[in-house]
């Protein structure tokens, strides 16, 4: 019999940490079969009440992980009701690559491969193949419900922020198709403050606050102009809803609830607080979060369930730590957010390598997780941790940490709080 419960719960009795692993299991190839069935096996215990599943990588770029994503997916779709992904990528870029599949927007790949996507991630093969696939899906007329493509996260780059304007021109083109006179005076309004793209998206602001224009006199008037903005649409939200639908109305909402957080965004890259890289890291997280709640919202009242993919500290439950060169930073990501704001309706699956040599990931030290996990049957396997029940709470506080990546900071060795901090681990040997 199965040791795991339908709810989750492991059974008493694993006095090791390798019982459990031996007991919990589900060993699949990329290459076979197995895989949809140890998908499917997952599925089944997580359950129906899941409306959003995150899927964390380990580390950002390694084609293993997006092929595993890419399969994952189909597999959501083809059998357990997901009709929409949405990755680590800005979420007004993403609108476009929504419509390339829909059929709407340009005809080739090619065309939205940069203005689609965020952090360069439209260059990488296995994103043009789910993009791809999802777009031949929805030419199928025989599939009735369509898929959805959306990006999750904030409109900022590695090195530097976008300036709000895209996301305020979706609000004010909004209001203004159903009040002309009162869309133009807002835009009148606020497009003296916008300056150029180049004064917001900055690289060098990152490091000195003082190339920063959040602070200044343009961009406090601007803040203040958009909260103007985002209160009209709340005060006059019967009128605006019957002059479009529900649908669209939240839509501009949202939009202009992200430009008043990147407004934030932009005003702490200009602030000079100790904490300034961790403030900064969490508005982005708690952007994250709230990017996902509306996309589950808008797919699931009618139409199914969705999947997000991020790297692993993004979708984590617990509190996020970054050790980079002699400074730590520590925030709450978007999966410790959405955890209280879904509750039960939220579970995430976690990945962890074995090896990956081009990232500097050498073989796991003895006794720490990645070793004990990689040893169990492979050479890819899912395994439910369900928050650390029922497993030896002394070992796996003692738990010894392997070493990192010398050359990818994106990796993070797994530890103790990997038990609570995912319902899920999804271990692959190596990254070839």
């Amino acid at each position: 019999m199965d040791s795991l419960s339908r709810k989750g719960g492991f059974e008493p009795g694993y006095s090791t940490l390798e019982d459990w692993i031996l007991a919990q299991t589900i060993p699949f190839s990329l290459d076979s079969s197995e895989l949809n069935d140890a998908i499917d096996r997952a599925m089944a215990r997580i359950g129906d009440t899941v409306r959003l599943l995150g899927f964390g990588e380990a580390l950002h770029g390694k084609s293993d992980i997006l092929l595993l994503r890419n399969r994952l997916f189909i597999r959501l779709v083809e059998n357990h009701g997901f009709v929409a992904i949405a990755i680590e990528s800005s979420f007004p870029r993403g609108r476009l690559v929504d419509q390339y599949i829909a059929g709407l927007g340009p005809d080739s790949f090619d065309d939205i491969l940069e203005l689609g996507f965020s952090h360069g991630f439209g260059h990488l093969d296995a994103n043009r193949d789910l993009v791809e696939w999802m777009k031949e899906y929805n030419s199928d007329p025989s599939h009735a419900h369509k898929l959805h493509f959306y990006g999750f996260d904030s409109p900022t780059e590695m090195l530097a922020s976008d300036s709000p304007k895209q996301l305020i021109y979706f609000v004010l083109d909004f209001l203004g198709t159903i009040d002309p006179v009162q869309g133009e005076e807002h835009r009148q309004r606020i497009e003296p403050f916008l300056g150029q793209e180049s004064d917001w998206d900055n690289p060098d602001s990152l490091i000195d606050p003082a190339k920063s224009i959040g602070r200044s006199p343009n961009a406090i008037a601007l803040r203040a102009e958009v909260e103007d903005l985002y209160e009209e649409l709340l005060v006059r939200r019967p009128e605006l809803v019957a002059g479009s639908d529900p649908a669209r109305y939240q839509e501009a909402v949202h939009y202009a609830a992200l430009a008043r957080q990147q407004l934030s965004y932009h005003a702490e890259l200009a602030g000079n607080s100790l904490d300034r890289t961790s403030r900064l890291l969490g508005i982005r997280d708690a952007m994250m979060a709230e990017n996902l709640a509306y996309i589950t919202s808008r797919e699931g009242s009618q139409r199914g369930r969705v999947m997000a993919f991020a790297h692993n500290r993004h979708l984590q439950r617990g509190r996020a730590e970054w050790q980079y060169t002699d400074d730590l930073y520590s925030w709450w990501p978007a999966g410790s957010h959405l955890d209280q704001i879904m509750g039960s309706g939220y579970a995430v699956i976690g990945t962890a390598v074995g090896v990956s040599s081009s990232n500097g990931i050498g073989k796991p030290e003895e006794s720490t997780l990645e070793a004990r996990l990689t040893a169990a049957p492979g050479p890819a396997r899912l395994i439910p941790t369900c928050k650390g029940q029922g497993l030896p709470a002394d070992e796996i506080a003692s738990l010894p940490r392997r070493s990192g990546s010398a050359k990818n900071p994106t990796y993070f060795p797994l530890g103790p709080e990997s038990f609570t901090d995912f319902d899920w681990l999804a271990v692959l040997d190596s990254t070839a």
